[in-house]
Formats: structure tokens, C-alpha cells, sequence
């Protein structure tokens, strides 16, 4: 039996993602929109022409919630709604080019926020940290229709070379 006390993974992996989120949406809230907007653009960014049901999915929101999401952004000119060419019930979602005018600044931000979050992590510490994460992430999610939603183009060897963080 295991007697070494048990380290707050989860609650530190939740904290420090909710700090990120909180320190771009304080930086990139210049253009006015809300880390739950500013999440659907991110992923937008990876993934253009997403359906609503995938958004929904990926943010881990209700269907109803990302069609409200989607309202809004799409009455602000953020976004625009495509009827998908093979199935007239499913909406694809696609950046409009105010999206893409903010695009490099709110991305700008991001690194930015990541590389103090990560200030004092050596190289060597921050590649063990990204594959240990990415490793985790893929345990966590085979079989499951997200396994590979939180990977950027970057491989493990891509990290080893990489001092910065990149948003993709």
C-alpha cells in the first residue's frame, strides 16, 4: 500500500488552467470578447468549418449553450454559419476576417501569458512537462472521439528543439 501522501494533481492542473484562461481573457479583452468566446476562436483557428455539434463537444458546453455562444458571436460579426453541403441540418461554423484581422494579437497574448506562466522551467523541465501532458492526454482519450483535440501540429521531438511555447 502506498503511504506517501497524495499531491493536489488535479486541482493544480485545473488552477493553473483556469489562471491562463483568466490572464488572456483580461489581455485579449481589448476586442471585447469573453474567454468562452475567445475559447470557440482558438479552437476555430485549429479547426475551420467545425460543426456546432463538435464545438459543443471539444468546449465541453451543451449544444444549447454553444448555439447561444454562436448567436452572439455571430451578431458581433465574429463568426458566420454555413449549412454543410452533404447534410442540410448541420451548420459548419467559419472565422469571419474581423476574426482573422485579431488572430496574431490574441495569439501574441497567449504565448505571452504562457511563457510567464512558464518563467523559471527550464528547457529540459518544460519538455518532460508537454510530453507528460500530451502522454496523459492520449491515455485519457483513446477510443474517444476527441483523442487527438488538444494536440497542435507539434510532436514530442518538435518540443525537445522548441524553448517556446507556440500557439498553433
Amino acid at each position: 500500500m502506498n503511504t506517501e501522501p497524495v499531491k493536489p494533481f488535479g486541482f493544480l492542473l485545473h488552477e493553473v488552467a483556469r489562471l491562463v484562461r483568466s490572464k488572456i481573457e483580461a489581455r485579449a479583452g481589448v476586442h471585447g470578447l469573453s474567454e468562452a468566446q475567445l475559447r470557440l476562436l482558438f479552437r476555430l483557428w485549429k479547426e475551420e468549418g467545425a460543426t456546432q455539434a463538435r464545438l459543443a463537444q471539444v468546449l465541453e458546453v451543451e449544444p444549447i449553450s454553444i448555439s447561444r455562444l454562436l448567436d452572439r458571436m455571430e451578431q458581433g460579426g465574429w463568426i458566420e454559419r454555413r449549412q454543410d453541403p452533404n447534410d442540410r441540418r448541420v451548420r459548419m461554423i467559419f472565422t469571419t476576417a474581423q476574426t482573422k484581422q485579431i488572430r496574431g494579437a490574441v495569439k501574441d497574448v497567449a504565448s505571452q501569458v504562457y511563457e510567464e506562466a512558464l518563467a523559471g522551467v527550464s528547457p529540459a523541465t518544460r519538455d518532460a512537462l508537454f510530453e507528460g501532458l500530451e502522454a496523459m492526454a492520449r491515455n485519457l482519450s483513446t477510443g474517444s472521439a476527441q483523442s487527438e483535440s488538444c494536440f497542435n501540429d507539434q510532436g514530442p521531438a518538435d518540443h525537445a528543439r522548441a524553448s517556446k511555447v507556440t500557439v498553433s
